[in-house]
């Protein structure tokens, strides 16, 4: 079996300690299709994603888990999303240089993380924590301690190619001895980039843990989906109203509205627009155009 584009879950018998893996391949070759991100940018959105995808993978919701950091520096916002069907996104905003080294007020300035969960038959629920640290990782993982005290590690890289996550955390459900957790952790952070990025699971997980009894499960496949449609688009006109709606037209002679995640476009003439707000019967809409 191809071990692109796999999420990977394993537990340690007996031990309430949990584990992700995460390779994501050509879904993050297709975020970064959709902008051309500088090699600063691109790393820390490539951790995030792989960030996103392994935390959502631990909660059983349906729906989707957001993570994302706003900031004052150059790096202004980055969003990554995963869902319960393994399917992925995200986005990065930048202004100037953004430095590719340092601690993470270098590249956002001041700022906050959040981490949401958006359900679909549920109240949204948000923990935010402040943005600084040495890296992504950090301020993941001081969320888990500050906000809901649950034990939790991660490891992330990312380059052009790949980006690769590993995580483990404390079963809710189970009872955790310390010295358990401190082993385990130790043995992970024996754990290199290049092993991360390119490394097949079992080996990287032997390597790891070989003498800890490890149960691996069937890997899971992650796909990049937008989530984007005309539909959604509609909603958030008719949301901004009959006059700003009208006051694009008078401007513009039709509404465009670009996807930030796939760069697809929408596009709205007098009669799709004025149609919103009457309730009659839609002619056929013009075609998103790519």
């Amino acid at each position: 079996m191809s071990e692109t584009d796999r999420l990977y879950r394993f537990l340690f018998e007996g031990l309430g300690i949990r584990g992700n893996l995460v390779h994501l391949d050509a879904s993050w070759r297709a975020v970064q299709s959709t902008h051309p991100y500088p090699q600063p940018v691109r790393d820390l959105l490539g951790e995030a994603l792989a960030a996103v995808t392994l935390l959502s993978a631990t909660l059983k919701i349906e729906g989707s888990l957001i993570l994302q950091a706003q900031g004052s520096g150059p790096l202004r916002t980055l969003v990554a999303q995963a869902n319960q069907a393994s399917q992925v996104r995200g986005l990065a905003r930048w202004e100037g240089e953004v430095p590719s080294e340092g601690p993470l007020s270098a590249r956002f300035g001041s700022g906050h993380l959040a981490l949401s969960i958006a359900q679909r038959d549920g109240t949204p629920y948000q923990g935010i924590v402040p943005l600084d640290g040495p890296d992504l990782t950090a301020a993941i993982e001081r969320y888990f301690r500050d906000s809901e005290q649950l034990p939790t590690r991660l490891w992330l890289s990312a380059n052009a190619s790949r980006a690769a996550g590993l995580l483990i955390q404390h079963l809710p459900s189970q009872p955790l001895l310390a010295e358990d957790w401190e082993r385990i952790a130790i043995l992970a952070a024996t754990l290199t980039t290049h092993e991360l990025t390119e490394q097949r699971a079992a080996d990287l997980l032997y390597r790891l843990f070989n003498e800890e009894t490890v149960r691996l499960f069937e890997p899971e496949p992650i796909a990049f989906r937008c989530g984007c449609s005309r539909q959604r688009i509609e909603d958030t006109l008719k949301l901004l109203g009959a006059d700003e709606v009208d006051a694009i037209l008078a401007e513009e002679g039709a509404v465009e509205v670009t996807c930030e995640f796939c760069n697809r476009r929408y596009r709205l003439d007098v009669i799709d627009a004025k149609q919103l707000f009457t309730g009659q019967p839609r002619h056929d809409p013009s075609p998103s155009q790519h």
